[in-house]
C-alpha cells in the first residue's frame, strides 16, 4: 500500500495511491490525514487497504496522481531523528572535518533529532539563504513508526514499522563545525528535510526489504548527471529495528516519528572509499564524501556544494525498473 499527503490543511488530506504512481483515490471518509492513521494504525490499516485494493481494480473513482503535487506525507511529524546506519559515510565525513572515529562508533549509533514541523514535499525547493553555508544532500531512507515501548529489542522494534520512505536531509556543511564545537549538536546546520512523494507499507517492498534493511540502489543525481548509485542494502551497519531500539532506550516513542538511515554509502569492492560514477564507481549519496575522496586523492577538495539553480534528484526502483516512492527532486533557490 502506497499513501500520499495532497494539499488540505496544514497536516494535508491522506490519499491512497496506486502501485504505478499513475493514480489516487481519497481517503478521508475513511481518515483525514496520515498522523490520524497511524494513531489509531490497527483499526484504520485494514480500510485503507480495502481502498488500495479497489484502486489498483479501478472500482471506484479515481484521479491521476502527480508527484509535484504532493506534500510531505507527513507535513508536520511529532519526531524525525536521524541515525547512522551506514558508518562509512560517518567515517568519511569526521575525516574530511578532521576528526578520528571511535570504535564505539561501529556498535553505538549516532542519532539526532531534527526539526520536524516543517517537513518538505519531495518538488519543494531547497532555500539557501547564503551559498558559503555549504548546502549538501544527503540521500537516505526512512521508517515511520507506530507508538513503540520504551526499551523495546531491535527483533521487536521491526514489528512497530508502519511506512518506508526516501529522505533528502539536507546539510549546511559549513556550519556544523561551529555548531558541534559547543558540545550540543545540529540546529541551524540542518535546515528543513525533504521527503518522497509517497510513503509504502514494507510488504510492499516484497523480499527486498529483510531484516530492518532494504536492498535496492538508491539513485541520486545532481545536475541531471549520475552523482550516486549506492546499494542500500550493503554496508548497513545498523538495521532500523536497532535504530528504533536506540532511540526507545529511555523513552516512548509516540506514532508517527520518522527515523532515518543516514546517508547512504557504500565502499568500492576494494575496501577503498569509493570512486565517483563518472570513473565507474557507485558513487556516492552526498557531495561531502566525494569532497573527501578527493581530498584524499590530491589533498584538496574540488567538488563544490550545492549552488543556486542546482538540481538534485533521489529515487529508488524495484527490480522491475518501476519508482518505487517517487522522486525527490528539488532546485536550489535562494530563501
Amino acid at each position: 500500500m502506497k499513501l500520499a499527503s495532497l494539499s488540505g490543511g496544514r497536516d494535508g488530506r491522506l490519499v491512497v495511491v496506486s502501485a504505478d504512481l499513475a493514480w489516487y483515490a481519497d481517503a478521508g471518509h475513511l481518515v483525514p490525514t496520515l498522523q490520524a492513521a497511524l494513531d489509531d494504525w490497527d483499526r484504520h490499516e485494514p480500510a485503507l487497504r480495502a481502498l488500495a485494493t479497489e484502486l489498483e481494480h479501478g472500482a471506484i473513482p479515481r484521479e491521476r496522481f502527480h508527484e509535484r503535487a504532493a506534500l510531505a506525507p507527513l507535513p508536520r511529524a511529532y519526531q524525525w531523528a536521524d541515525g547512522s546506519a551506514y558508518v562509512n559515510h560517518v567515517e568519511l565525513v569526521r575525516k574530511a572535518r578532521g576528526s578520528e572515529l571511535p570504535d564505539s562508533f561501529w556498535h553505538d549509533p549516532l542519532m539526532y533529532q531534527g526539526g520536524s514541523d516543517d517537513l518538505r514535499g519531495a518538488r519543494a525547493p531547497i532555500t539557501l539563504a547564503d551559498e558559503a553555508w555549504g548546502c549538501d544532500m544527503e540521500a537516505e531512507i526512512c521508517v515511520v513508526t507506530g507508538d513503540v515501548p520504551q526499551g523495546i529489542d531491535p527483533v521487536a522494534a521491526l514489528d512497530h514499522v508502519r511506512l518506508v520512505g526516501l529522505v533528502n536531509d539536507v546539510s549546511l556543511r559549513n556550519l556544523i563545525p561551529g555548531e558541534l564545537a559547543k558540545g550540543f549538536g545540529f540546529v541551524q546546520s540542518k535546515p528543513a528535510t525533504h521527503f518522497s512523494p509517497v510513503f509504502v507499507t514494507p510488504d510492499e517492498l516484497g523480499a527486498a526489504w529483510q531484516g530492518g534493511r532494504l536492498s535496492h540502489v538508491l539513485a541520486v543525481d545532481l545536475n541531471g548527471q549520475a552523482f550516486g548509485r549506492a546499494e542500500a542494502g550493503e554496508e548497513c551497519t545498523f538495521d532500523f529495528g536497532t535504530l528504533i531500539a536506540h532511540l526507545a532506550k529511555t523513552r516512548r516513542i509516540g506514532a508517527g516519528s520518522i527515523i532515518g538511515s543516514g546517508t547512504v554509502s557504500n565502499r568500492d569492492p576494494d575496501g577503498s572509499p569509493g570512486r565517483p560514477c563518472s570513473a565507474g564507481g557507485r558513487g556516492y549519496s552526498c557531495i561531502a564524501e566525494q569532497r573527501m575522496v578527493e581530498t584524499i586523492a590530491t589533498g584538496a577538495p574540488s567538488t563544490p556544494f550545492l549552488r543556486h539553480g542546482d538540481v538534485v534528484r533521489i529515487e529508488m526502483r524495484d527490480a522491475k525498473g518501476h519508482s518505487i516512492f517517487g522522486a525527490i527532486e528539488g532546485e536550489v533557490v535562494p530563501g
